[in-house]
């Protein structure tokens, strides 16, 4: 790993080097999305990312919280993606919180199909209140 290489990273090539999304083009559609923040704004594909740098990354149902720890422009194994960046204990608890919670069907509205003719008119009613 070269140092002078690795002072211009783009972002883009940074959240695909640690192993976030499968391509760079998945990557730059996230950051031009708003699924990406560093230090709190969103940001451009092409912003080079510091050493310390802390990122709010949204994939899915999740959002992770990092703080990167290396630099790199080179995508290798998982094992040494995993040491680009760490992941904050704050937000290692909410994903796992919101995990149980998706697992025991906490989120989201469970219905058994249409609303009968009584539901539908109590629907209704609720609404012209």
């Amino acid at each position: 790993m070269n140092d002078a290489h690795e002072e211009k990273v783009r972002l883009d090539k940074w959240l695909w080097a640690a192993r976030f999304f499968k391509t760079r083009a998945l990557a730059k559609e996230a950051i031009a999305g708003g699924k990406v923040h560093c230090r709190g704004e969103r940001c451009k594909a092409s912003k080079e990312p510091k050493v310390g740098d802390e990122l709010v990354i949204r994939l899915g149902y999740d959002e992770r919280v990092v703080v990167i720890e290396q630099l790199s422009a080179v995508r290798r194994g998982a094992p040494q993606a995993q040491l680009l960046y760490r992941e904050t204990e704050a937000s290692i608890a909410a994903r796992e919180q919101a995990a149980a919670l998706r697992k025991a069907g906490a989120l989201g509205v469970q219905t058994d199909g249409r609303p009968t003719k009584k539901q539908r008119r109590q629907i209704h009613r609720f609404r012209d209140q």
